[in-house]
């Protein structure tokens, strides 16, 4: 854990990376010693984020298309000469906070399932060629939840958690290791827009977190860090919830 460099030498793709969790991970997985291609929507300012920083191109692709993916997975190749590190994120978003038995909960997973299972598959052949081949995804933000709507985010994790025990089991002879993370309330310019609008749901965060304060971004950078590294080599099909800790 202590080797500053411990991804030395390997190339990552991390979507939806213009702000909040993909751009920590992709500054933190740089700071380790990997190159990372940095990809987000067009007009997210991606391009411009990343310009002056060293070991880190900003990209912009749809990340809502599925068909898109094995395009985007040649673009990386061809920016970075391969894919070590997969960390799957999309900006998917309803049209208002999800309480519980939310129909607009069913098509959000579905189409994340879409998203993430063609951009694997589209990597896989690359990932099969690297020495520590690994597919990290990233859950729903706990801000895209009403504070009534605490058994559909219970839900969207264990959907999550399906899938990735899925890939691992397909990919893990390959020495690829797939897992996920939860995060919880964190704060990043999505939240910070949803709590700006409903206060009471930010306090509602607070007051469940054992930690009693709001998750940022370099929370869940640290946890993708580990499963990025040789640290995380036996650690495949499961996830690692980064909350704070909960009061219930």
């Amino acid at each position: 854990m202590g080797n500053p460099l411990r991804l030395y030498g390997l190339n990552a793709l991390v979507t939806n990376a213009a702000s909040g969790i993909g751009e920590a991970i992709s500054r933190t997985l740089i700071k380790h010693g990997a190159k990372v291609l940095a990809v987000d929507i067009a007009n997210s300012g991606v391009d411009q984020q990343f310009r002056s920083v060293k070991g880190i191109e900003g990209h912009s692709a749809s990340l809502t298309d599925a068909t898109r993916m094995p395009a985007l997975v040649e673009e990386a190749v061809s920016q970075l000469g391969g894919i070590d590190i997969l960390v799957n994120e999309f900006p998917l978003h309803a049209d208002a906070l999800i309480a519980d038995g939310d129909a607009q909960l069913g098509k959000l997973l579905e189409a994340r399932a879409e998203l993430v299972m063609a951009l694997c598959r589209a990597a896989l052949p690359h990932l099969k060629k690297s020495p520590a081949g690994r597919i990290i995804s990233i859950g729903f933000l706990r801000s895209l939840f009403a504070a009534d709507g605490g058994e559909s985010f219970a839900e969207s994790e264990q959907d999550l958690a399906a899938l990735t025990r899925a890939l691992g089991a397909e990919t893990g002879e390959f020495g690829i290791t797939a897992n996920y993370i939860q995060p919880g309330a964190i704060m990043t310019p999505k939240s910070r827009e949803a709590f700006r609008k409903d206060k009471a749901l930010r306090d509602f965060c607070i007051k469940q977190s054992a930690a009693q304060r709001l998750g940022e971004p370099v929370d869940i950078a640290k946890v993708a860090l580990f499963l990025a590294s040789d640290d995380a080599a036996f650690v495949n099909g499961t996830g690692l919830l980064v909350d704070g800790g909960r009061t219930s």
